[in-house]
């Protein structure tokens, strides 16, 4: 059976598995394709029937369409009450206090729910957290609680250790939504933030679990002899869970789901993995893990694609994966993958490289990774876009676009 755990002060059970709603299957298979609305819906009901009571979605999840997917497709047929909603706030698009409540109301109708069970202020950091005080964000959320259209109040976090500390202590939070996994111990709020949260008896919620995705798959030859060592076999999505799992101050794993066998497996592992289900030999196992995936990695890019649409037409999670992928696993491959969406089989039929990019720093300021895109473009030219890469798709360009290949 699914596990829950409480949320602090209060006696409300969630899954200790939620459902996030910002990679859903599409059409085309990319995180910008339209959603796959019966897979979709057969996904997302099926996590439900097992327990799942948590959908966490977001004004810009696929191109602002999520939230009303959700409101109707999922959220129908008596599956309203059976789950809790989460939503966000946008604060990185209101420059306006009334701005505040319009958006809010537009949820709402996206959504066609007339209560909010979790609202969050998405991606705060310290600056983005003076900018909504200073659009009175404290008031609009003591009343949006007082009229009951928000059950519980939070906020995403995305910015320094300090600056987490000093949200926390800006507001009586409900809870917190933090990146964590066995990459991210110290990163952003890290554990010390989670801890904190935690002290402050607040609910702590988990994004990330994967980073993205890049934790599981193919994984490097060095990290799967570590796996591979282990007394117990298991999958490197169960190792990952199972360690946030393992926390008891954790509240809920966010995961975003997309696979009929990904969802199964996450539902297994949420059903069996307790606090302290990991033995000192496991963690010892997920510690090198760790730490052999830190000295592979070139660019810390969970391919969230906040930073899209590129202005240049550039695929930056896509260039930032192929980079990873070049020293963890196999060069030729990355090259040839790089090669076919950068500059062969894109969209427009032009090519896309990095070195096509206008300097504007958009990506940059959208990030919540706070990663210093432009600089990192250096390393994807080195490695990616030499000039026989950049020659040999010029040749096959026109070839592969006159026979209607791009996707």
């Amino acid at each position: 059976m699914m596990q829950y755990r409480t949320l602090p002060g209060t006696e409300e059970k969630l899954s200790v598995l939620g459902y996030g709603c910002m990679r859903l299957p599409t059409k085309s298979g990319g995180m910008m394709g339209a959603i796959d609305k019966d897979l979709a819906l057969k996904q997302i009901r099926t996590a439900i029937d097992r327990g799942v009571n948590y959908l966490d979605t977001a004004w810009p999840y696929h191109r602002g369409l999520s939230e009303s997917f959700l409101g109707d497709y999922v959220l129908k047929d008596g599956y309203r009450e059976k789950v809790n909603v989460a939503d966000k706030l946008p604060c990185f698009l209101i420059n306006r206090k009334e701005k505040i409540r319009e958006i809010f109301e537009k949820q709402k109708s996206k959504l066609k729910i007339d209560v909010i069970d979790y609202y969050l202020l998405h991606s705060l950091n310290g600056p983005m957290w003076d900018k909504m005080l200073s659009l009175d964000i404290i008031p609009f959320m003591d009343e949006i609680r007082k009229e009951g259209s928000v059950r519980k109040m939070g906020f995403s976090f995305h910015g320094k250790p300090e600056e987490f500390k000093r949200i926390v202590d800006g507001y009586d939070w409900d809870f917190c939504q933090v990146q964590y996994n066995i990459l991210d111990e110290n990163y952003q709020a890290g554990i010390d933030g989670i801890n904190y949260a935690a002290s402050q008896n607040m609910g702590v919620f988990i994004m990330e679990p994967l980073r993205g995705g890049s934790l599981v798959g193919k994984m490097p030859g060095p990290v799967q002899k570590i796996y591979d060592g282990a007394s117990v076999k298991r999958s490197a999505a169960e190792w990952a869970f199972r360690w946030i799992y393992n926390h008891p101050q954790v509240t809920m794993v966010l995961s975003g789901m997309n696979r009929d066998d990904h969802i199964e497996e996450n539902l297994r592992i949420a059903e069996e993995a307790l606090p302290g289900c990991l033995s000192p030999e496991e963690e010892d196992i997920l510690s090198r893990a760790r730490e052999t995936y830190l000295d592979l990695m070139q660019v810390g890019c969970t391919g969230c694609a906040y930073c899209m649409p590129c202005p240049a037409g550039i695929d930056i999670p896509a260039a930032f994966k192929q980079l990873n992928n070049f020293h963890m696993f196999g060069k030729t491959e990355s090259r040839v993958f790089h090669m076919l969406y950068s500059g062969i089989s894109t969209n427009d039929g032009k090519p896309h490289w990095t070195r096509s990019c206008l300097d504007c720093g958009k990506c940059e300021n959208h990030c919540p990774q706070n990663i210093e895109i432009r600089k990192e473009f250096a390393k994807v030219r080195r490695d990616l876009e030499g000039p026989g890469v950049r020659l040999l798709a010029s040749a096959a360009r026109p070839f592969v676009n006159r026979r209607g290949s791009r996707p």
